[in-house]
């Protein structure tokens, strides 16, 4: 399958797995907070700061990293409202969760979790501080 293909995949199930645990987790019933809270996971520029952390700290397994590779490298120019660089992470990001996914959805529900808890935490920069948070 093609990296925008799993990418497609990936952002799918990546949003839904986020709203699970808005709603169940977080407990939040308003769609307007869902949706702003959403946001802070989903934006491509979480999802940028999520993949540099992942590949940083080398959690990654090789076939994830090939998924990665896919979708970052077949990504378009991106949008108007991303540079480039960012945009092709986030479809890189996608692509990794949309080949989980297909191949090892156990394994695909650890590196979501993994995700969440990052952006939870806000440690964007390697610090926890309120200064990071805003960037996202």
């Amino acid at each position: 399958m093609n990296g925008l293909t799993l990418a497609y995949i990936g952002d799918s199930y990546f949003e839904f797995m986020v709203r699970l645990y808005l709603t169940h987790e977080v407990k939040l019933t308003k769609v307007d907070e869902l949706h702003k809270k959403a946001i802070k996971f989903t934006s491509s520029v979480a999802q940028r700061k999520i993949m540099e952390y992942f590949l940083h700290r080398n959690i990654l397994f090789e076939d994830e990293l090939d998924d990665y590779k896919r979708g970052r490298n077949t990504s378009g120019p991106g949008r108007r409202n991303v540079d480039a660089q960012t945009y092709h992470m986030a479809t890189g990001f996608e692509s990794m969760i949309g080949g989980l996914y297909i191949r090892n959805k156990m394994r695909c529900d650890e590196v979501i979790h993994q995700a969440i808890e990052f952006v939870e935490k806000g440690d964007f920069h390697g610090e926890n501080s309120e200064k990071d948070n805003h960037k996202l």
